[in-house]
């Protein structure tokens, strides 16, 4: 069963060493006290922070490092290049005109990593009865 994601999601990208966390745009609506995000955040450096380094070939400058040290694979910093918004999000449920982002949801880096939600973010609230 798939979840909103919130603010403070934990990330993790496939060409990436270390996970990350989103941070959504200030404006979005907010579940209990925590910004819920829509298929829209996915802005480099604004929602989307680095993972760490970057261990893909396609990156130009993970290439040109590989390149240096004459074909080792060579990680390099890494700089979140993703210009789509997420896939697929729940369409049932819109927040600022566009689908939620749901914990099933994926984001494509132009450099070839496929980043997703490890955690949702969402703190479990108990019920009273």
């Amino acid at each position: 069963m798939s979840q909103a994601v919130t603010m403070g999601a934990t990330l993790e990208c496939t060409c990436g060493i270390s996970p990350s966390v989103l941070i959504v745009t200030p404006e979005k609506c907010v579940l209990q006290t925590t910004p819920v995000a829509n298929i829209m955040d996915f802005a480099p450096f604004v929602n989307i922070v680095p993972f760490g380094l970057c261990n893909s070939p396609a990156n130009p400058a993970v290439a040109a490092a590989t390149a240096a040290a004459m074909g080792v694979l060579t990680p390099m910093p890494c700089i979140p290049t993703t210009v789509t918004p997420w896939i697929t999000g729940d369409p049932t449920i819109l927040l600022g005109n566009m689908p939620i982002l749901t914990s099933d949801c994926s984001l494509m880096c132009m450099f070839g990593g496929c980043i997703s939600v490890v955690e949702a973010g969402q703190i479990p609230v108990q019920l009273k009865e």
